[in-house]
């Protein structure tokens, strides 16, 4: 047993080294992206994004690729609002598989399944020269190995390219989890300064492109929002002029996320520690940002009618109206996420709340080897941002978080000068003394999609 057991393992070893050894050659004995495209006349990019975050990123990517190639290019995939206002069609809407978490997921497999196999088809008829995988690692990495499966029986096969690189560096074990990678992935974008040198030293290659958030800044510079070293100033005042929010109103920015499953958990608890904060204030007023998911927007739109306080809802896809919410806010509510970065561009004081299923909870405290969940505390590796997890994840473990933030100025400014030190970290030109970034020339050319898109026309 132990002899077939050994046998079985260097089976396994050997299948996998071979894999790598085979697609190592054919990438060496690829044609570029360009002389492929060339020879198409059109270059063609097959993309999935798996929920809003990636969606964003996404249609950031397309539109940086579109201006940046000589030649035509054409899109399939799937993707959700933003990926479809730069002209893709989604093969099915993006909530179908905008699921986090290990039994979360469960309940959805069918689905995930059925959604799996018409991308791999989708996939393979459109012949893409590119593929590129946004986050979502579960239903990517999936995708990406039948596709690279697929390409092994043929002499041509697409680049692969993942944008947002798995927390390798959250997890026990994960880094050596990063080896096997290079069996489907190409290349990966990685988001934060540290990723990119572990994956090339563990043979995947890796481009560090930046925080997609940081765009949020590029793009409100452009429509007359202020901007400051990455620093983002909405209109306040406007913004409490078109909702009709009195001067005297203590406004609390709540943010619970963007899958259906992590807000049905949240918004309850967000509400309730509304309910506690109410009698602490003359007037207040919970802002929640909905994010743009139809089943998010249909189940806070008929939750809300239950609030204990006054509330106004911020349809997503504005950076300018999210901002100036921002601004009128004295501090949010969130749940952990990329809204944490967001909300250090705007300074606003924040508390992350999170909650999963409770195996999952406990999956996470058994294979998690960092203590923080949000990304400024982690980056910085201090308790820069309150935070309330799992168990202590309750309206009356949050409330009295909020009332302290709300009243004492020494947290907020410790979150506010935090920001800078953090946001600094996050482009990869940002760094360097005198780079055209940190001279504030020609900022657009070294957006995280644009050097994305520059590596992918440049592979």
């Amino acid at each position: 047993m132990f002899l077939r057991t050994v046998w079985n393992v260097k089976i396994d070893m050997n299948s996998r080294f071979f894999r790598v050894v085979k697609r190592s050659l054919s990438v060496l004995g690829r044609e570029s992206v360009r002389d492929l495209a060339s020879k198409d006349g059109e270059l063609r990019v097959f993309l999935v994004a798996g929920e809003v975050s990636g969606d964003i990123i996404a249609s950031r990517f397309m539109n940086s690729l579109e201006r940046l190639s000589p030649i035509p290019v054409r899109f399939a995939g799937v993707g959700g609002l933003m990926m479809s206002r730069q002209g893709l069609n989604s093969l099915f809407p993006i909530e179908d598989i905008a699921v986090m978490g290990i039994w979360e997921l469960l309940p959805h497999l069918s689905m995930f399944k059925l959604r799996l196999k018409e991308t791999i088809e989708s996939a393979l008829t459109f012949r893409p020269h590119v593929v590129l995988t946004v986050d979502s690692k579960g239903f990517s990495f999936r995708f990406l190995k039948e596709i690279a499966r697929y390409g092994e029986q043929r002499l041509a096969s697409p680049q692969h390219f993942h944008y947002v690189a798995p927390s390798f560096w959250a997890w026990r074990g994960g880094e050596a989890r990063l080896k096997g990678l290079s069996e489907f992935v190409d290349h990966m974008f990685c988001i934060l300064p540290f990723e990119a040198e572990v994956c090339r030293s563990n043979g995947l290659a890796a481009t560090f492109v930046g925080h997609p958030t940081l765009e949020d800044a590029l793009e409100l510079k452009i429509n007359k929002c202020i901007v400051n070293e990455w620093k983002v100033q909405g209109d306040g005042e406007k913004f409490r002029k078109n909702y009709g929010i009195s001067s005297e109103s203590t406004i609390i920015s709540l943010l619970p996320g963007s899958r259906l499953q992590e807000v049905t958990r949240m918004l309850s608890i967000f509400s309730r520690t509304m309910e506690l904060l109410k009698n602490a204030f003359s007037e207040l007023t919970a802002v929640i940002h909905v994010a743009p998911n139809m089943h998010v927007e249909e189940y806070i739109g008929k939750a809300v009618h239950e609030w204990p306080v006054s509330v106004v809802l911020v349809p997503g896809g504005s950076p300018c109206m999210r901002y100036n919410s921002f601004s009128a806010s004295r501090l949010a509510l969130c749940t952990s996420g990329t809204v944490a970065v967001e909300l250090q561009l705007a300074r606003l004081p924040c508390v992350v709340a999170y909650r999963a299923h409770l195996l999952t909870e406990w999956f996470i405290r058994y294979k998690a080897k960092i203590p923080y969940i949000s990304l400024p505390n982690i980056i910085l590796d201090s308790p820069i941002i309150p935070e309330a997890l799992f168990e202590a994840c309750t309206p009356s473990r949050l409330a009295p978080l909020l009332i302290d933030l709300m009243h004492d100025e020494s947290l907020r400014w410790k979150q506010v000068s935090a920001a800078e030190k953090f946001l600094n970290l996050l482009h990869p030109l940002d760094r360097i003394s005198g780079s055209p970034a940190r001279s504030g020339h020609n900022l657009l050319e070294y957006t995280p999609s644009m050097i994305a898109a520059s590596a992918v026309l440049n592979s």
